[in-house]
């Protein structure tokens, strides 16, 4: 930015010396590094929120690209779903045509005979019972053996 030789400052220290004086130019030397630092800080603000506002145009295209990229993809999906769906509504269709012409038709004669089986019939068919559950266990516990009788 600026390019102040050692010289030059020397310069600038004498004749502020000769000017302000001896006796208030510690004060004004340092009211000037106070401004100073404040000139600094403040431009190092400016930075920091002109970054800030950087990175958050960033973000918002980023947002943007995603948000658009979340719409393709759920339109994709639906178009997708909708495809299948279709497909296999038109699988069961062919399916039901197919079933329905390769099956032969029941007789009317077979329906009523089959209704007609009497009930006592039924009950006397004869119904196979569940095995009787084996146990890994003795039926009578094992008798307890004594202390003394183990020293034995």
């Amino acid at each position: 930015m600026f390019d102040v030789a050692f010289s030059e400052l020397l310069i600038i220290g004498v004749v502020a010396l000769i000017v302000i004086g001896p006796r208030r130019l510690p004060t004004v030397a340092r009211t000037l590094g106070v401004m100073l630092g404040r000139l600094q800080r403040y431009v190092a603000n400016v930075k920091a929120d002109i970054n800030r506002e950087m990175q958050l145009d960033e973000l918002r295209k980023l947002q943007a690209e995603l948000a658009e990229t979340a719409r393709k993809l759920e339109s994709g999906m639906a178009t997708g779903v909708a495809n299948a769906q279709q497909a296999l509504d038109d699988a069961a269709q062919t399916l039901r045509a197919t079933v329905s012409d390769t099956s032969p038709p029941v007789p009317s004669e077979t329906v009523a005979s089959a209704s007609s089986v009497p009930a006592d019939t039924l009950s006397q068919t004869p119904v196979a019972s569940p095995a009787a559950p084996v146990s890994p266990l003795p039926a009578s516990p094992a008798p307890a053996i004594s202390a003394a009788e183990r020293k034995d």
